[in-house]
């Protein structure tokens, strides 16, 4: 069985988990589970020598800012990553799988790559290792194998994927569908044909190579030259600059997987959040008999379906139902749980406003 190289990526800020998430310091960074982040979290469930296919250190592509954190992170737990690719600025997951990809030809690494992001929530451990050792056969016979998650609700939040025949321990794809209005992912939940898309790939490099160089010549070209020219210093690469400013920021999913022929599709139910808003975070914590989720100061009365976290001061929430309360020392947000998206209308907004400091 081959070895599977994972690639955790580090970026972004998540925004919709303000006030807690800030641009200095996003959700994958956070102790919000059990003390530990997120990417914390990520690693230990792919550190090498657990049962199951056989997995190397990781890769971890972050950003300048975040970098010293996340690495001190990993060291903390024990992972010690084969390299660290360092962005000089984000240009999305199509130019992350594409530095990836250069970094396994740089370095000869044979490995199958594994990119996933580092600030996903996955409860059932077995199932993940059991569902990543079934897709091998996949991604050694020229698929690029994506993760379909078997969709709960009708979820407007999430990208969905549409089986086509079977093959091996998957299908082909049949459709990427964006984000859908509610009544369209409904139709998809009855359909039964959908999962929603989790944005975890699994791939022979020299396939993805040739996929990038198809569909996405000139990111692939640009993270190519990054990486080529990179700053070494040890285990950590930094990304030339200008050859990765250069470089078309798109999503792996338009670059590529809406395009290629290659893609494959295993549907798995893991227990998998990805953590991006108030309300889904809720979702995989223990919660009360009334359905609450608190942490930190925080008193409840009478309160029914809220999550209320308090990294400042105490806060007490009396006679409210489906409502986040998120209190930080310098930022309060009440926001209904049917709204949890929404975030992003007050973080966008902000700036705008001179709070900018706050985001």
């Amino acid at each position: 069985m081959p070895s599977i190289r994972p690639v955790l990526m580090c970026g972004g800020s998540g925004t919709r988990l303000w006030p807690v998430s800030r641009k200095d310091r996003p959700k994958h960074l956070i102790p919000l589970v059990d003390g530990r982040s997120l990417l914390q979290e990520t690693a230990l469930r792919l550190k090498p020598g657990s049962q199951g296919p056989d997995i190397l250190a990781p890769v971890v592509i972050t950003g300048a800012a975040q970098a010293d954190e996340a690495l001190e992170q990993l060291g903390a737990v024990g992972i010690t990553p084969v390299a660290a690719l360092i962005e000089p600025e984000g240009r999305n997951t199509a130019a992350v799988a594409a530095a990836a990809v250069a970094w396994s030809k740089a370095t000869g690494d044979e490995a199958l790559l594994l990119l996933l992001p580092s600030d996903h929530q996955i409860t059932d451990l077995g199932t993940f290792r059991e569902t990543l050792a079934g897709a091998i056969d996949l991604a050694q016979s020229g698929r690029i194998v994506t993760f379909g998650i078997a969709p709960s609700r009708p979820h407007t939040g999430y990208g969905y994927i549409r089986r086509g025949e079977a093959i091996g321990a998957g299908f082909a794809v049949a459709a990427f569908k964006e984000k859908p209005d509610v009544q369209t992912a409904a139709a998809y939940l009855r359909d039964g044909d959908y999962s929603w898309n989790a944005g975890i790939f699994l791939f022979d490099p020299a396939v993805m190579q040739r996929e990038l160089n198809h569909w996405a010549a000139d990111i692939a070209a640009g993270a190519s030259r990054a990486v080529e020219k990179a700053r070494r210093a040890e285990t950590v690469w930094e990304l030339d600059r200008e050859a990765f400013a250069a470089t078309p920021s798109q999503p792996l999913d338009i670059a590529v997987m809406e395009k290629t022929g290659c893609a494959a599709v295993v549907p798995v139910d893991m227990g998998w959040s990805d953590v991006g808003t108030w309300t889904s975070f809720m979702d995989v914590l223990a919660k009360d008999e009334g359905g609450n989720v608190v942490s930190g100061a925080v008193h409840l009365v009478d309160c029914r379906n809220v999550h209320a976290r308090s990294t400042g001061p105490m806060t007490a929430v009396v006679g409210v139902e489906n409502v986040s309360v998120i209190v930080t020392d310098d930022a309060v947000l009440v926001i209904s749980n049917d709204r949890a998206e929404d975030v992003k209308a007050i973080t966008s907004t902000l700036a705008e406003d001179g709070w900018d400091h706050l985001l």
